[in-house]
């Protein structure tokens, strides 16, 4: 193997001494390791798109280049955010679709493309991220890169009806068989993508992970992306006085915690998760008094108009539950519309005995491992679970709820809040040595051994679809 070559929107910022999010933990290393490039949008809005901008960091080279108010409002939240998002999350409702947006979509990574090919070495090896990206080998195959090619899609992808729905879904299809292989998150990605293969395409099926195309053989597979384990353990462990206090102050008033963190974005379900959480306080009048729920949501895409309207939706319904429930020494919901150091969220995990991340639709969710690697193994919390998120495939051991039904996400937070110390310990130890196995380092070790040949993973596609059941001795 030669250099690793990544491509996705934004770089990280090399400069920090330990990174966050999934992408960068899992592939700053290899990149280190292969001398790699690493490519780009800078951040910035300009008219003037000057010159790409290379810098080197130890030996990760990264290349940048700003985009136009234009290509931001069109590639970025245009046929990005307002197309792509929303389908792939099953919000068609949602979905904006406008012929200028996939025109400047396509025409960006054009010269993203433009802009890679001259720097590329025969031997290099290219990972392409994301929805963002997807014309991405179409366009360097166009300008005669004959380099491996690998796409991971961090997102979900929907079902055969949904994506025949998205406008030119043909075309994103015929670009994603471009690549040498093709990386999901979870077994029903897998499987959605062959259903719309077989259905809306001349592909032959050769099997559960390779068809071929045009005389080309295109591998298929999921790689679950993971967290750095041990970084998060460690940073949930260091101590934090208001944290403490408040943990403090709970334990002497009989109170508890429930946390979720997200970010705000209509797919995470956030205004189901507090309808939630107020029927639990209805169905189980004794917690009230009792049960803390801490939403912390970060802010996203503020330029996009449904964020702004779930926004509001949030403050009304918390609101809305404190009027109702709170006492003159007790809120029921304390909800935080910013986002939060990681130094300070890892002991709130830590702190809380429920982690309630119930999105109606995810491609994996982190914040689910980083909040089983934050317990306390011996007083570990309980993590409820959207069956939606990819992580459910993995994380089996968590409580598994259905998102939309409020009633059976109250009454899991009421089997949390009940259950002994030894089922506790119990789930959480499988959870955890599941989450450490798979960890960042893993994932991206598994997806650049299959996208050079170096191993065949047909176990895979069915390992984590079955768990052996809790079982507990009194």
């Amino acid at each position: 193997m030669g250099r690793l070559v990544v491509v996705s929107n934004r770089t990280a910022n090399l400069t920090k001494k330990t990174q966050a999010g999934g992408l960068t933990v899992g592939i700053v290393d290899a990149l280190k390791s292969q001398d790699g490039l690493w490519m780009g949008w800078d951040g910035r809005i300009s008219e003037d798109i000057s010159a790409p901008k290379q810098e080197k960091y130890d030996n990760v080279t990264t290349l940048t280049t700003s985009l136009t108010p234009e290509e931001h409002e069109k590639y970025y939240l245009g046929f990005s955010n307002k197309v792509l998002w929303p389908a792939f999350h099953y919000r068609l409702d949602l979905m904006d679709y406008r012929t200028e947006f996939a025109d400047c979509y396509a025409s960006v990574n054009e010269r993203f493309a433009a802009t890679l090919a001259p720097q590329l070495k025969q031997d290099d090896v290219i990972w392409v991220h994301d929805y963002h990206m997807i014309p991405m080998a179409a366009k360097l195959r166009q300008k005669g890169c004959g380099n491996k090619i690998g796409f991971f899609l961090h997102i979900p992808f929907p079902s055969i009806d949904v994506f025949s729905a998205v406008p030119r879904h043909e075309w994103l299809r015929s670009c994603l068989l471009q690549y040498d292989l093709i990386g999901f998150q979870t077994v029903n990605d897998v499987q959605n993508f062959h259903r719309y293969l077989k259905e809306h395409s001349d592909a032959d099926i050769i099997s559960p992970e390779l068809v071929r195309v045009d005389g080309r053989t295109i591998h298929i597979g999921h790689f679950p992306i993971g967290i750095d384990v041990k970084q998060f353990a460690q940073t949930s462990s260091k101590p934090d006085d208001t944290v403490e206090l408040e943990r403090i102050r709970r334990k002497m008033l009989k109170r508890f915690q429930i946390i979720s963190a997200d970010r705000l974005d209509y797919s995470k379900g956030l205004p189901h998760r507090i309808k939630a959480f107020r029927k639990f306080l209805d169905l189980y009048p004794e917690y009230q008094g009792h049960a803390e729920y801490l939403q912390i949501a970060s802010p996203s895409r503020e330029d996009v108009t449904a964020y702004g309207d779930i926004k509001s939706e949030l403050e009304q319904l918390a609101g809305a539950v404190n009027g109702k429930f709170a006492d003159f020494n007790w809120a029921p919901i304390q909800y935080i519309n910013r986002s939060i150091a990681r130094s300070k969220l890892a002991p709130l995990f830590k702190s809380s005995l429920i982690g309630l991340i119930t999105p109606l639709r995810d491609g994996m969710n982190l914040v689910a491992k980083e909040y089983v690697a934050a317990q306390d193994d011996a007083d570990p919390g309980i993590l409820i679970l959207s069956k939606f998120a990819g992580a459910a495939e993995e994380l089996s051991e968590a409580l598994i709820v259905n998102p939309y039904d409020i009633n059976d996400v109250a009454q899991a937070i009421q089997k949390a809040a009940t259950m002994p110390l030894a089922e506790r310990q119990l789930r959480h130890r499988k959870l955890l040595k599941r989450v450490t196995e798979h960890d960042a380092q893993w994932w991206q070790r598994e997806y650049l051994d299959a996208l050079l040949g170096k191993t065949e993973r047909p176990q895979l596609i069915h390992q984590f679809t079955k768990h052996s059941p809790i079982h507990l001795t009194t």
